[in-house]
């Protein structure tokens, strides 16, 4: 067994496997996931607990890119882990479903204007990614409209503020598939709002922005979320009763997240061994 390097830094799951990074397999959360059939899902824990990455790893397992090749080689990533020996019922889910994977993480700023140009262009880039592949299959001129207005930074606050709900039902119009919706780092802009003195102009987009998509939209399969801090549900997931929230102090999960005392064991064991 050779010396493998640790991830110090990475959080991008392909990166990790393909690079032989060492890891410590956490993707039975996707059969946990799949069991629980939790509509939205809301983790918090400490920083370096590997939400990121296990975002990531959500994002690599479940989506469809549209190029089957491309799907192949995703697949290839789970061989060996957890997640592939699960069973057919699981494992036919790979590759299966359009992901809208969203980070919060760059807003924070010290102005609403600076967060929400920030936010803006993280959702710019999201649509942009999946442009290639919506281009073409949107039936209606308004759609296509607005789809092409955020594609160039140039919508309207108005579509910024529904852009998720609009997305998933723009993927679900070019797959026929309900669509998968990932968010890192919800809390940063909160947090960054409450220090910076503008948080109720940061929590009435944010709370906009999750019930349009996560609130009674047919075009959502489920939904994962994660973040240091639970903000309060009457701030910013008011009215989201399919939302499950699972902090450190539940069972639910714990063991996908950070390390249990036998991982560490593990890790301790195994370079200890290659003397480093």
């Amino acid at each position: 067994m050779g010396f493998k390097p640790l991830p110090i830094g990475v959080d991008d799951f392909e990166e990790i496997i393909s690079k032989g990074y060492y890891y410590v397999d956490k993707t039975l959360m996707i059969k946990e996931l799949l069991d629980k059939k939790g509509k939205v899902n809301l983790f918090t824990r400490p920083r370096r607990f590997g939400k990121t990455l296990n975002l990531s790893m959500l994002r690599y397992y479940f989506e469809d890119t549209g190029d089957a090749e491309v799907n192949r080689g995703r697949a290839e990533l789970f061989s060996g882990l957890a997640a592939a020996k699960a069973g057919e019922e699981y494992t036919r889910e790979m590759g299966q479903y359009p992901v809208i994977m969203l980070t919060l993480k760059s807003a924070k700023q010290g102005s609403f204007a600076m967060a929400y140009a920030s936010l803006k262009q993280a959702i710019m880039w999201e649509f942009q990614r999946h442009e290639k592949i919506v281009k073409g299959k949107l039936e209606h001129p308004q759609d296509i409209k607005i789809y092409e207005a955020i594609c160039r930074d140039q919508g309207e606050d108005s579509d910024y503020y529904s852009s998720l709900a609009f997305l998933s039902r723009c993927l679900y119009e070019a797959y026929g598939r309900k669509c998968i919706i990932l968010i890192d780092e919800y809390d940063v802009p909160l947090e960054s709002a409450y220090f910076g003195g503008y948080y109720e102009e940061m929590s009435e987009f944010i709370r906009s922005l999750f019930e349009s998509a996560l609130k009674t939209n047919p075009c959502l399969e489920f939904a994962v979320i994660t973040g240091c801090l639970r903000v309060s549900r009457e701030s910013i997931f008011m009215g989201l009763n399919n939302l499950k929230a699972c902090s450190i102090l539940d069972e639910n999960y714990g063991e996908h997240f950070g390390f249990t005392e036998s991982e560490v064991r593990l890790m301790l064991s195994f370079y200890g061994r290659e003397g480093h």
